[in-house]
């Protein structure tokens, strides 16, 4: 290959754009993304950053890639991808054409409908989204976070700490049931209730009111919240508009094989947007974690680089851990089709615990509140079991 792009800057991109060099590639390497920022760590955005603790230049991910040799085009967004002549079509007219091409455009944060006149409602995907919502924090007041995923999550227990009114809105009866179970769920969730944060579940949001600036959120069953500022964590969805007529198929994000390859020779992705097919449960799915969007990339570079001549390999259970309220928390695994799950260190009520799932009598999940290092070993034997 003598020229690859790769279409997405964040840390996909970037951890792709390092294991093409440290696989020996030596020619021209592209990356290309939408933002105007090189790299950043997205973790911190929810949690120390928001919170004045760190700055911008704390988030940088680039700190030891002066070999990378990389020609930067930032700024601008991928529009197409022309498969006959392996051509990535931008917003500004150019078109950037390679041998190879990594798929990296990663997630967007879903919003609200109809809500984008109001000033005062957020949602947290980007260094600018970042910076508009700590800038409003910084002034106090009444917060209302719409889900209670680990976004909303995080985002609650940071505006906890800053002394705002916080109030969370989840429209399924239990937060964080999808992956984490109804009863770890309400386990974990039961953390806003711990520091007097309102946790109000089995109601959806109606709608926002206010004229200019927003004043209150609208539930379903016609209560009113009111709210000076308003954080919508209703989830993301996958950036691939672009390549719709590509003949790259797409299925909740590009959907691929167990080490990222596509429907087309040559194309690989990886990240939010990726869909990719998970062995021993039969399915693809798209981890949106920080650990696959670093990991991962490098089993796709080396199909890459193959033209595809490998055997995909195995990708490791999926790992995530989230800082609310002074608790670290932390899950690797699959919780869906779990049989049963059951606490083997520590007490849930005193939130330092370790629960597995098993189905079948094998493990397939582990969860830890305040456990870190024998989470650390389950999450070993989590990967040799399913290795």
């Amino acid at each position: 290959m003598r020229t690859v792009a790769v279409v997405g800057a964040s840390l996909a991109g970037l951890s792709a754009a390092r294991s093409l060099r440290k696989r020996g590639y030596d020619g021209r390497l592209i990356v290309i993304g939408d933002e105007p920022h090189r790299p950043y760590d997205r973790p911190p955005l929810s949690k120390e950053f928001l919170a004045g603790d760190i700055g911008e230049a704390d988030l940088t991910l680039e700190t030891d890639d002066e070999d990378l040799r990389a020609e930067w085009l930032l700024g601008t967004r991928a529009t197409g991808l022309d498969s006959a002549d392996r051509a990535v079509r931008l917003a500004d007219g150019r078109e950037v054409r390679a041998d190879g091409i990594v798929i990296a455009t990663g997630a967007a944060a879903r919003r609200l409908p109809g809500t984008d006149g109001l000033t005062g409602v957020h949602t947290l995907r980007t260094l600018d989204d970042a910076r508009a919502l700590r800038d409003e924090l910084a002034l106090g007041g009444r917060l209302v976070v719409i889900g209670g995923g680990f976004i909303g999550a995080e985002v609650a227990s940071t505006a906890y700490a800053l002394g705002l009114d916080v109030t969370v809105v989840e429209a399924a009866p239990t937060p964080l049931a999808g992956p984490l179970g109804e009863t770890m769920g309400a386990i974990v969730s039961a953390l806003h209730a711990d520091h007097g944060v309102r946790l109000l579940c089995g109601v959806g949001v109606k709608g926002l009111s206010g004229e200019s600036r927003v004043d209150a959120v609208l539930l379903e069953d016609g209560r009113s919240v009111p709210a000076d500022i308003v954080v919508v964590g209703v989830g993301a969805r996958p950036c691939v508009e672009w390549l719709e007529g590509s003949g790259v198929v797409l299925d909740n994000g590009v959907k691929c094989g167990a080490d990222g390859r596509t429907s087309l020779a040559g194309v690989v992705a990886v990240g939010d947007c990726a869909s990719w097919y998970d062995p021993h449960a039969g399915v693809h799915r798209r981890v949106e974690h920080w650990t696959g969007a670093r990991e991962r990339p490098d089993a796709a570079v080396a199909t890459l680089l193959a033209w595809g001549a490998v055997e995909p390999g195995v990708p490791r259970p999926p790992y995530f851990w989230s800082d609310q309220y002074g608790v670290k928390i932390q899950f690797a695994g699959h919780a869906a089709g779990a049989d049963s799950v059951t606490v083997e260190e520590g007490a849930p009520g005193d939130r330092s615990f370790l629960a597995v799932y098993r189905r079948a009598g094998q493990p397939v999940a582990v969860l830890a509140m305040n456990q870190p290092r024998l989470f650390m070993r389950w999450r070993k034997q989590l990967t040799a079991a399913t290795s």
